[in-house]
């Protein structure tokens, strides 16, 4: 795999002349952010040599660096689900590419259903911990000391310090936010309410169907983790709709605003 994530990389340093540091990941409609930058140079998934193809609708499906506030980020508009029939590596597989660019620090965002009931659609969760319900993770197999080792540790799948700067800035730009775990379901489907039961017992204030593999794979290759979740709608069983997805993407875009100035002012932080 070594080989492969390396003529990944490879290809992409070819086709930007930045070098960031700092990444992000857009989930479902979560896109505007790219709009505040410059110096914008994209490369589309299509091209990548070895890498995965989004399926899903509000994924743009490509790779953009620019600047933001100044500072050089990279940025995936459009990520990959294990719900899409990837194997866990083909999930993560930009990760590990992210990690031959140089990537210090991951920003992951997503669009998810909110459990915690002091949580209304639209509201930013910054996510201090996960719990992985989907049926297997990217670092089942064998282990290639040159990305991590093979015990990686947990403690703090979210870095405390960059959870304390988005705090820092969102009430410095008064954007109303909350704090929780995530819940990472395998999907498509929502999630039944005897289920958003059972992960509400488990301490879950969110559920959806991402990030977790993500983070996981970031941590293993040292990588500092910052988890913003858009709370799009309420799980089952505690909204009284049925969902769609249309539904979820029209919060999304709405979130994406406060999103993007959160994410400016904690590069701007950093």
């Amino acid at each position: 795999m070594y080989e492969k994530v390396l003529e990944s990389a490879e290809y992409i340093k070819s086709r930007i002349s930045l070098s960031p540091k700092i990444a992000i990941v857009l989930g479902s409609g979560l896109g505007d952010i790219v709009d505040s930058l410059t110096e914008v140079e994209t490369v589309d998934y299509l091209d990548i040599p070895n890498f995965p193809k989004s399926t899903v609708e509000g994924h743009a499906g490509r790779i953009v660096a620019g600047r933001l506030k100044g500072t050089e980020v990279l940025i995936m508009q459009g990520r990959f689900h294990f719900f899409e029939g990837y194997p866990m590596k083909e999930v993560t597989y930009p990760v590990f590419v992210m990690k031959l660019l140089g990537i210090t620090k991951l920003i992951l965002t997503n669009a998810c259903g909110g459990i915690n009931e002091s949580f209304i659609p639209g509201t930013i969760m910054l996510i201090n911990d996960f719990i992985n319900l989907m049926p297997s993770n990217p670092l089942i197999g064998i282990n290639d000391e040159r990305f991590g080792p093979r015990f990686p540790d947990m403690t703090e799948p979210y870095n405390t310090r960059l959870i304390e700067l988005a705090k820092q800035v969102a009430s410095e730009n008064s954007i109303s936010y909350g704090e929780g775990v995530y819940a990472g379901f395998p999907g498509p489907y929502y999630e039944t309410a005897a289920e958003i039961r059972m992960i509400r017992n488990f301490g879950a204030d969110a559920v959806g169907m991402s990030t977790v593999p993500e983070t996981i794979a970031a941590n293993y290759m040292g990588i500092q983790v910052l988890g913003l979740a858009v709370i799009t709608n309420m799980a089952t069983g505690i909204q009284k709709v049925k969902h769609s997805h249309e539904r979820v993407l029209e919060i999304a875009k709405k979130a994406s605003i406060d999103l993007s100035c959160l994410i400016s002012g904690v590069i701007e932080g950093l």
